[in-house]
């Protein structure tokens, strides 16, 4: 097929600018430039582009008028705290499908917890792999991509609680609810198999795999968001103690 001609007054596109149109946009801020370089230059030979930020102000400002397919954010910044960017991503309309990975020097449990909480999709503790990064960015991009047209339905879940793998989103009483792309996978896993008995180590098998070490303090944050999300259909969601969870009309 003839490539069309551009309209008047529009610019044509070249062939490197659709190469890098078509390229997932990947935002990185961290005020250490060796990080920033090392993640930049890993990221592009994975077929990204990127954006790298040393602050956190240009890249707001950035964020006004594009948005990234992915942002890769450091804690520890010097014009701002990364969980409270976390967290105000996560409560704009506009970004709050946006995901995130954490990547920082604070390893404690208590800091991985608190960053998933504030909706963070992954978290990753530096010093790192660069590999184990690029595999864990492709993994959260996987989740977060609707799987194509509507071949399979809607997954039901009792009378109030709908599930739509071709649109990516789930419905309570035809409402749509906003779900992370972790949050989202969690649910169609559940969801699939009602009654079905899922352990924690199965459901991290099911959503990262072996591309990632998570603690399974990972899942129980992730199920606490579902259930206060789905309001009243969050009792679906059941807690096998000792097991794992399952969702139960």
């Amino acid at each position: 097929m003839k490539p069309r001609d551009p309209a008047p007054g529009e610019k044509a596109m070249s062939a490197k600018e659709a190469a890098t149109k078509a390229k997932p946009l990947v935002a990185v801020v961290d005020d250490e430039p060796d990080i920033l370089e090392l993640v930049r230059l890993h990221l592009d030979r994975a077929g990204f582009t990127v954006r790298p930020f040393a602050a956190a102000r240009p890249f707001l400002q950035y964020l006004q008028k594009h948005l990234p397919d992915l942002l890769v954010l450091d804690l520890m910044l010097p014009d701002g705290d990364g969980l409270e960017i976390c967290k105000d991503l996560k409560r704009e309309p506009r970004t709050r499908a946006l995901p995130i990975i954490i990547l920082t020097a604070r390893g404690e449990k208590p800091d991985i917890v608190l960053g998933l909480e504030f909706g963070a999709d992954d978290y990753l503790v530096k010093p790192f792999s660069p590999s184990e990064l690029v595999a864990r960015l492709k993994a959260v991009l996987r989740r977060s991509a609707a799987p194509g047209p509507d071949r399979q339905g809607l997954v039901r879940v009792g009378e109030h609680l709908a599930i739509d793998p071709g649109r990516h989103s789930a419905l309570v009483d035809g409402r749509p609810v906003s779900l992370t792309s972790t949050e989202f996978s969690l649910l169609l896993i559940l969801g699939r198999k009602p009654g079905w008995v899922f352990s924690r180590e199965q459901i991290l098998d099911s959503l990262w795999g072996d591309e990632k070490d998570v603690i399974d303090r990972t899942v129980d944050v992730h199920i606490k968001h579902l259930r206060e999300k789905l309001g009243p259909a969050g009792s679906l969601i059941k807690n096998i103690r000792g097991v794992g969870y399952k969702i139960e009309p």
